[in-house]
């Protein structure tokens, strides 16, 4: 007797009655410590409960990759990010207030209270608000949400929802596919646990816009 493989059920969420129903699947998916495949302003991810840190080692699970590597948190709105940290410097208020929502991960100390592990994160978290509606209406339902890039660890990211279900998909009780991602750059991530920030990872915004905002900023 073979085992059975679960096959995510993907939605259309460019057709309106779809994209409703998806976001129900979906929502639903998560708060049972499921796996859900989503477009992001950037490339397709595979999202889990943050706080759910079974649902964050399937997701680790799913991608081949090590807590060496923690999951990054997208949130809803950016209201939502005081909530989760120690606290907000200046620097990271500024580019918040530039940036999001867009392709800007901020790394910050998090709030020691929270019952969640993202992976070794050594007391931080990176977090990022999306500039993408379908993202952001499922994460103002779920709460912020652990969100990796949608592929095997040393794999190309997805930009569509059918890559990322060629290579998730087995993992994941529901696919929303947004159509292609046409950016497909990764997120700049800027650690801004020091006095001075510093660029971690240079992606969708470009180093020189951010000292626009952030003036110190080192590379």
């Amino acid at each position: 007797m073979t085992d059975f493989v679960p096959v995510a059920e993907t939605y259309d969420c460019t057709d309106p009655e779809a994209r409703t129903a998806g976001l129900d699947a979906a929502a639903a998916a998560i708060a049972a410590g499921g796996l859900v495949l989503l477009p992001t302003d950037t490339v397709y991810g595979v999202g889990a409960d943050a706080f759910n840190p079974d649902a964050v080692t399937a997701l680790l699970a799913a991608k081949n990759r090590g807590r060496g590597m923690p999951v990054p948190v997208l949130i809803g709105e950016a209201s939502t990010l005081a909530g989760l940290v120690l606290q907000t410097p200046p620097a990271a208020t500024a580019l918040a207030q530039a940036f999001w929502p867009g392709g800007l991960t901020l790394v910050l100390e998090h709030a020691p209270s929270l019952a969640w592990d993202l992976g070794d994160a050594e007391g931080t978290v990176a977090v990022r608000l999306p500039d993408d509606d379908l993202t952001r209406d499922l994460l103002r339902r779920t709460g912020p949400l652990a969100v990796s890039s949608a592929n095997r660890s040393g794999r190309p990211a997805a930009t569509t929802a059918q890559e990322a279900a060629a290579q998730l998909g087995e993992h994941a009780a529901v696919v929303l596919d947004g159509g292609p991602r046409t950016d497909s750059a990764a997120s700049t991530i800027v650690d801004c646990t020091s006095p001075v920030p510093r660029v971690l990872r240079v992606g969708a915004v470009p180093v020189d816009r951010l000292r626009d905002a952030v003036p110190e900023l080192t590379d």
